[in-house]
């Protein structure tokens, strides 16, 4: 085999050995949102779902104990004296159905606090009025906004300030890597002030998602927006390319799917409904819906989990900062001990062969720069792409 066919084939060897490296992240990610996303989906059953009967009486009380038992685990089932109460939990979450027995049996359900919710309980209840022969009311006590009849619309606010988000870091992290932190931070809050516009404008003006409270929902935008902004960057100082997997893993496996925009924990495995407690997409979900629907019931405690996922962007870049005056420093001491030893050996060395250095070294910096923008293109690539 000639040289020139050895070069070749070890240069495509080279190229594959490449491609396949950079396939491991795709490939991470693919295993990664099925096992998410199917987990979390798949299967919705309900599971401790909180409902009330409406009465004080023997048959209420016989009713009660009947669909507890029947249920097997899937329903927690109680009595609640009469029907301002059974609305007043309703518009607490702390049931997602009331069923008021009688000759005309009625429902009582609240859409935003969960359309999925309202649907497995009124599946409920309507075998329990056939049985008795009466056709079955259904009230809706929390509807949503006309622009989002499915209640679901929250949850896709949810995913594109997200997208917005984490797509930033591989932008700010990567191609103002060189910037000083300082500027990538403010950065990081002019990215999260424009992303949060933008995704008020959606619930507003262009979809209706929202009725009201417009000011408060891009409020939640943007503190949500910003932690993640705040995590995603400094954790780019540490994770470099994978930073991209590392943010999906966070922002998307894990957030998208215990939000509860889609199935609230009750109908969901442990572990996301375990998550829901205080991941930042949950924050964001209930506190939209808190905000918008509930009179603010319960919203500090989702603003709480929002500042806490704000607070902890901003020691993970505090940590970042730290890191990178670390290197610099090591980085000065090596370039100056490199800078002695240069001129020790100057004064033997010829013209000739220090320029040839000065072109290996600038050759060497254009290699570097080329392979950095290429990391960046692929990182992008593979954030925009999902």
């Amino acid at each position: 085999m000639s040289t020139g066919q050895s070069a070749a084939a070890g240069s495509t060897a080279g190229a594959l050995r490449h491609v396949l490296s950079h396939l491991v992240t795709p490939l991470l990610m693919c295993i990664g949102m099925g096992l998410a996303y199917l987990g979390a989906f798949h299967a919705p059953e309900p599971h401790d779902l909180r409902v009330d009967v409406v009465g004080s009486g023997p048959r209420a009380q016989v009713l009660a104990q009947t669909l507890q038992d029947k249920g097997d685990g899937a329903l927690s089932v109680r009595t609640v004296a009469d029907r301002a109460s059974a609305v007043n939990d309703l518009k607490t979450q702390q049931s997602y159905g009331a069923y008021l027995p009688g000759k005309h049996p009625e429902l009582l359900v609240a859409t935003a606090s969960s359309d999925t919710s309202a649907t497995v309980v009124e599946k409920v209840f309507t075998k329990v009025a056939a049985a008795q022969g009466d056709p079955l009311k259904v009230t809706d006590t929390a509807p949503t906004a006309d622009g989002d009849p499915t209640g679901q619309g929250i949850f896709f606010l949810l995913v594109a300030v997200s997208i917005g988000s984490y797509a930033s870091v591989a932008v700010i992290g990567g191609a103002g890597a060189a910037l000083a932190l300082r500027i990538r931070a403010a950065l990081v809050v002019g990215a999260s002030l424009v992303v949060s516009a933008i995704g008020a404008a959606f619930a507003g003006p262009l979809f209706g998602l929202v009725d009201h409270g417009l000011g408060g929902v891009w409020a939640m935008a943007w503190l949500y927006s910003a932690g993640i902004l705040m995590v995603g960057v400094g954790l780019h100082t540490f994770l470099k390319r994978w930073t991209t997997l590392g943010l999906m893993v966070l922002f998307v496996m894990l957030n998208f799917t215990s939000s509860g925009g889609i199935f609230r924990p009750e109908l969901q495995p442990g572990f996301f409904g375990s998550l829901h407690a205080f991941w930042n997409g949950a924050g964001f979900v209930e506190g939209v819906r808190s905000h918008v629907y509930f009179g603010g019931y319960a919203l500090g405690g989702h603003v709480l989990v929002l500042t806490l996922w704000f607070v902890a962007g901003l020691a993970v870049m505090g940590v970042a900062g730290l890191a990178e005056a670390k290197r610099r420093s090591v980085a000065a001491h090596a370039q100056g001990a490199a800078g002695s030893r240069h001129r020790a050996g100057a004064e033997s060395r010829s013209v000739a062969a220090s320029r040839s250095r000065v072109e290996s070294l600038s050759e060497a910096e254009r290699r570097s720069e080329a392979e950095t923008g290429e990391e960046l293109e692929q990182e992008l690539e593979e954030t925009v792409a999902v």
